[in-house]
């Protein structure tokens, strides 16, 4: 994704985040939308060890979550790095809390044993996620993710590009939906903000 369409695209996501968070107006007084109902939902999907994961597995853990692709040549890397600097800054309890979950928006080419590969060079703990091209739009869409194959790339040329949200999401242990770090957040600020919430 070049930088200029990387920087519209996440503009567009947090644009979108605030727009659902911003006040609506429904037959009466002013009410706030509520981002714990807005943001996170059931999924099934499978894990870099081939194990079915929904959901439920993270209850009880707070969840840093980010939609990504392996191929992704800039922007993945750089956020999955900082998420996982930003885990390495925290004490061993805190950071014990804390499950690095990465999942994939590419699952034609992301499979099992590409998502294994990948993980391991981030951090130890990081979670990668993938499974059929339903089962991530239905991940997608309940943490309101965008994503799609990038127009100028041919159909039926495997080194396409995607371009997509890029937004880590912190869930609490319930599943709702906590905060989130935009593009481009150090790993220092992820790291307070984290001892902060948790």
């Amino acid at each position: 994704m070049t930088a200029p369409l990387w920087l519209l695209v996440a503009a567009a996501a947090v644009a979108a985040i605030v727009a659902a968070l911003w006040f609506t107006k429904a037959n009466g007084p002013t009410r706030v939308a509520d981002p714990t109902t807005l943001i996170g939902g059931p999924f099934s999907l499978v894990d870099q060890t081939g194990k079915r994961v929904t959901e439920a597995d993270f209850r009880g853990r707070y969840t840093l979550v980010f939609f990504g692709y392996t191929f992704c040549p800039d922007v993945c890397p750089v956020e999955l790095q900082s998420m996982s600097a930003a885990l390495d800054m925290l004490d061993q309890k805190t950071a014990a809390e804390v499950t690095p979950v990465f999942i994939t928006i590419d699952p034609a080419r992301d499979t099992v044993a590409v998502m294994a590969a990948y993980v391991k060079a981030f951090h130890p703990r990081l979670i990668g996620l993938t499974g059929t091209a339903e089962e991530i739009a239905a991940a997608a869409r309940a943490y309101r993710i965008y994503y799609q194959k990038a127009a100028m790339e041919a159909a039926d040329d495997d080194s396409y590009l995607m371009d997509h949200s890029a937004i880590v999401y912190l869930m609490g242990p319930d599943g709702k939906y906590v905060t989130h770090f935009s593009p481009g957040t150090k790993p220092e600020a992820m790291a307070a903000r984290l001892k902060d919430l948790l």
